[in-house]
């Protein structure tokens, strides 16, 4: 909910034209803030059925996906949510771990001598990228990859073209563009139908050489499969934002993998999201009492 000594969030409302309310039965617009219990959003909407429209704070919003489907046959609330709104500092750091795992980082942090012999690694420059999604996320990584001149591929749920992607396919056509990938980044949606999308089978269609990097949802990703992947040397390494079960536990193989960098769910923290999201209420703020153009509208059936 908006709690009044929120002064970012707060004074986000005042700037799209709104105003800090408690709750009552006048109550029509609700920004959502709590990352805890989404069960106490239903108590809410219950409680105050003149609500009209609800402003998650994540991008994704699997977190919630059993509220939505309590609502998912009534008109109302109208659902929007982050997505798109963090895609800068998430894209970033995919491109952070790419460059990191094809330059070997994780074994160099790791040395405590000079090694001797041959060097190795692997520039970024010409090589083939697969983005698995196409929502702000890609687009934006798409735009940092540029100056790489690498050979982007996307897949995506529905046809269509996605800017600076060399290509576009379909979801069912993943096994088919896997195998020609060095690199895979992971930026879908996480819903019941993307669960566990990269397991065995997929890990097995890329390259020996390639990488694989998660900073979407742990659960688009089959845990296990990557963990013997990795050990048997099918993929040469994984970056991942996030991970299936989240936090990962002490003493977990992964975390013992030299091929891999785990980083906690941090490609988007608090500091760098605050304004982001705070621009995304002003924005739909101001659509709710306006021309009804809100950014970031939640599918309800789709499940993003």
């Amino acid at each position: 909910m908006m709690p009044d000594d929120d002064p970012t969030f707060a004074d986000a409302v005042r700037a799209g034209g709104g105003e800090i309310a408690p709750l009552s039965e006048h109550t029509r617009g609700l920004v959502w803030l709590s990352y805890g219990d989404a069960q106490d959003l239903v108590d809410v909407l219950d409680a105050h059925p003149a609500i009209e429209w609800v402003q998650l704070p994540y991008a994704g919003v699997d977190a919630f996906s059993h509220v939505l489907a309590v609502y998912a046959d009534r008109p109302l609330p109208l659902w929007t949510s982050a997505k798109g709104a963090y895609s800068q500092p998430v894209a970033e750091h995919a491109l952070t771990l790419t460059l990191a795992l094809l330059r070997l980082i994780p074994m160099r942090v790791r040395a405590t001598s000079w090694p001797t012999g041959e060097k190795f690694g692997t520039s970024l420059f010409g090589l083939n990228v697969l983005i698995v999604g196409a929502g702000g996320i890609a687009v934006e990584l798409i735009r940092l990859l540029e100056p790489f001149g690498v050979h982007v591929t996307v897949v995506r749920r529905s046809p269509g073209d996605l800017a600076g992607a060399e290509r576009t396919v379909t979801s069912d056509r993943l096994g088919e563009v896997l195998p020609q990938a060095d690199v895979v980044v992971i930026a879908a949606a996480f819903t019941d139908g993307t669960r566990r999308l990269i397991g065995a089978p997929e890990l097995a269609a890329m390259k020996p050489t390639a990488i694989l990097v998660n900073i979407a949802r742990g659960g688009l990703v089959d845990t296990a499969a990557l963990t013997e992947a990795l050990a048997s040397g099918e993929i040469a390494g994984a970056g991942v934002d996030v991970t299936d079960p989240e936090p990962l536990p002490d003493g977990h193989p992964l975390w013992n993998e030299p091929r891999v960098i785990i980083t906690p769910h941090s490609a988007d923290t608090p500091a760098m999201i605050a304004p982001l999201l705070a621009e995304r209420i002003r924005e739909n703020v101001e659509a709710f009492l306006g021309d009804g153009r809100f950014v970031g509208v939640v599918d309800v059936e789709a499940g993003y």
